[in-house]
């Protein structure tokens, strides 16, 4: 089994919130390919990245967790595309970690 973990900006890259309604779809999306979703939305996470030129730059951001029983790596990768798109980022983080359910 695999939990599957996604970072999600809060605002976009001009600092405004983006639309509660695009995390929903994101939720909607998850949950129903997955069977259910953990998401830390009430306390984002403090974010930070540097960009090529070396400055390092903070964002909030929430994360989102799913477990599969199988990680269809092509599924991701269109997903998260996806993600970049919607969320009008260069990268969106998702990753994968091998878990054993108690």
């Amino acid at each position: 089994m695999d939990l599957v973990e996604i970072l999600l900006p809060v605002r976009d890259n001009a600092g405004a919130a983006f639309p509660k309604r695009a995390f929903d779809l994101v939720r909607d999306e998850l949950t129903e390919r997955f069977g259910g979703l953990t998401a830390f939305m009430r306390s984002p996470a403090d974010g930070y990245w540097q960009d090529k030129a070396g400055a390092t730059h903070a964002e909030d951001v929430i994360a989102l967790e799913v477990m599969t029983d199988t990680l269809d790596e092509d599924w991701w990768r269109d997903f998260r595309k996806r993600l970049e798109a919607v969320f009008a980022q260069e990268e969106i983080v998702i990753r994968a970690h091998a878990i054993k359910r108690l």
